[in-house]
């Protein structure tokens, strides 16, 4: 296929680049800086202009958007929301005015309650069936975006596939986590979670692949960033929230069991490939 990939510089997108165009993609990089040392053709420019989105995306049979403020606190909430929601309708009207087949996109964990300080969610490992809480204008936008996806799957019948990605790793990530080990209480805000930006290229080329309708998706690692058990790590720090143990000791409390069944994907890599515990 014809992929563009926006947000092609940050750290998702380097990774989604590379991956798609070592299985055989012809991939268009698009950021607002140009991507360093891209295996692909990269192009600079803004998707919270809508011309520039439809030129970017006119030759294109599918998008992979990953271009966002990534998190709260680096803007102002405002900011945040407008930048997030404008570009994330910019791209998926672009697709519906270009006639794209598939629309893989990067939504977020935030959406499930993170951080967990004023609401608890009712069980772990948590997972998509559970209503979203979302506690910033980042996660509102990313969960307003699913929705806008939702919708114009009904009206054009495009796959507009959501990927909720959990906290995003690069090797080099893993030298700090046996800093969290001692208290649990660093990492208690996403239950724990990770994923390697590895991983995260695996699941966008999976989600291209996949026969999916209007879908949203965790991605995350298969355990968490710590070296406890995770009924120890429920039950010391979430006593009230329901543990439902699954067959490994250390498995991820962000369940991918969805991700797992209707994409194939698998976890490949760990900190414990990195880090001894």
């Amino acid at each position: 296929m014809k992929v563009v990939v926006t947000g092609a510089s940050g750290k998702a997108g380097r990774a989604v680049v590379r991956d798609l165009v070592e299985h055989g993609h012809d991939v268009l990089a698009i950021d607002v800086t140009a991507p360093p040392e891209s295996p692909a053709p990269s192009l600079r420019a803004d998707v919270t202009d809508f011309g520039q989105t439809v030129e970017c995306l006119a030759v294109a049979d599918a998008v992979v958007h990953l271009a966002a403020i990534p998190a709260s606190g680096i803007y102002t909430e405002e900011t945040t929301f407008r930048t997030n929601m404008l570009s994330t309708f910019n791209v998926f009207e672009a697709a519906r005015v270009g006639g794209l087949r598939r629309v893989v996109w990067a939504s977020s964990e935030t959406i499930l309650g993170l951080p967990f300080d004023n609401e608890l969610p009712p069980y772990a490992p948590l997972d998509e069936d559970q209503p979203p809480l979302p506690q910033s204008a980042y996660a509102l936008s990313k969960l307003l975006s699913e929705e806008a996806a939702r919708q114009l799957h009904r009206r054009t019948g495009t796959p507009h596939v959501a990927l909720r990605f959990s906290n995003i790793m690069e090797p080099h990530d893993y030298e700090r986590f046996p800093s969290f080990w001692d208290d649990p209480q660093l990492r208690r805000w996403n239950f724990w979670g990770y994923v390697d930006v590895r991983d995260v290229a695996l699941s966008c080329r999976l989600a291209l692949e996949a026969d999916l309708g209007a879908e949203h998706l965790v991605i995350a690692a298969a355990d968490t960033v710590m070296n406890r058990p995770s009924a120890e790590l429920m039950a010391e720090v979430y006593p009230s929230v329901e543990h439902r143990p699954t067959a490994g000791e250390f498995d991820t409390l962000l369940s991918i069991e969805k991700a797992r069944r209707l994409l194939g994907y698998e976890p490949q890599w760990s900190w414990r490939h990195h880090v001894d515990a």
